[in-house]
């Protein structure tokens, strides 16, 4: 490869490898804004407490009416921001603490803003299903940065750093804690819906991740290769793989071109191989997770 090649290859590497600070910022924050409408619109008028900290809140809110749900939150993020600080590097927890004061920011908010105190569809299921989907689009979001949402990940970063106890048990133990406590609160019918709401929420946070990641994987083999190495690199600035293979039927020699594109991207390479050179094969699959230089670091 030539000096000109590394350097090309290097900054498509770093365009495309991480977000910039203000796309980092904007996310982290349209995702905070999700959970907390979520909170005060669906899950406080209706009782939805499914773990965590706003689960916590919406207890406490009503086990101590006095203090509104968006207080007991702000209550609970800075006694787990400062055992952070306590216990942990202030690098570690730096972004998860600004998630958990913006976030009981915003849930304080929109609690003005929006002084709701009874459901707004005045259907318990239409509230749940926007009760898990808002949160998990928003957690999807922030996970696929390499942030969180604050609350207890602050829990599970101390738990993580000074015991042995399983981090995903010890945080599904608080969770049905939360949601049993909802059941004696408030009754099997509205206790049930919260053990629904726990469940859709892993399910649904899983699957937008997944569809937030999701890559193309693309290979083609060509008579024209070189042209669509160029049009990869130049017009759709990414970068690909050039290995050698043998075509076992026609028993000549190929170049198999691969790359990993965004669903757009790759439809605009099919497009492009298919009018460039008609017989050409192409494959390609999707996969959720590419790790590597250039997508996401290996931790």
């Amino acid at each position: 490869m030539t000096p000109a090649e590394e350097a090309r290859s290097e900054k498509l590497v770093k365009r495309r490898g991480g977000y910039t600070f203000p796309q980092f910022f904007s996310i982290l924050n349209v995702g905070l804004v999700l959970t907390a409408v979520s909170l005060v619109l669906f899950k406080t008028p209706n009782h939805l407490a499914f773990g965590g900290t706003s689960g916590l809140a919406i207890l406490l809110g009503t086990a101590f009416p006095v203090l509104p749900v968006s207080v007991w939150m702000w209550v609970l993020n800075i006694v787990l921001v400062v055992l952070g600080f306590i216990f942990l590097e202030r690098k570690t927890i730096l972004w998860t603490a600004y998630a958990s004061i913006a976030l009981s920011a915003y849930t304080s908010l929109f609690e003005w803003l929006f002084p709701v105190t009874q459901s707004i569809t005045g259907d318990l299921w239409l509230d749940l299903c926007f009760a898990v989907l808002l949160p998990a689009v928003g957690s999807a979001m922030i996970f696929d940065i390499g942030a969180s949402t604050g609350g207890t990940d602050i829990t599970a970063m101390i738990l993580r750093k000074h015991t042995d106890i399983e981090i995903g048990k010890a945080l599904l133990a608080v969770d049905l804690g939360i949601v049993a406590a909802a059941i004696i609160i408030y009754g099997p019918r509205v206790g049930l819906y919260c053990v629904l709401g726990l469940l859709g929420k892993s399910f649904v946070v899983d699957g937008f991740i997944e569809s937030i990641r999701q890559r193309k994987v693309c290979q083609v083999i060509c008579s024209r290769p070189r042209e669509v190495e160029e049009y990869i690199v130049k017009k759709l600035g990414r970068t690909a793989t050039v290995t050698f293979g043998w075509g076992a039927y026609s028993g000549k020699r190929v170049i198999i071109l691969t790359s990993v594109l965004s669903r757009r991207e790759a439809m605009k390479l099919r497009l492009f191989v298919r009018e460039t050179d008609p017989g050409a094969f192409i494959t390609i699959t999707s996969s959720s997770e590419i790790v590597g230089k250039g997508f996401r670091g290996v931790n």
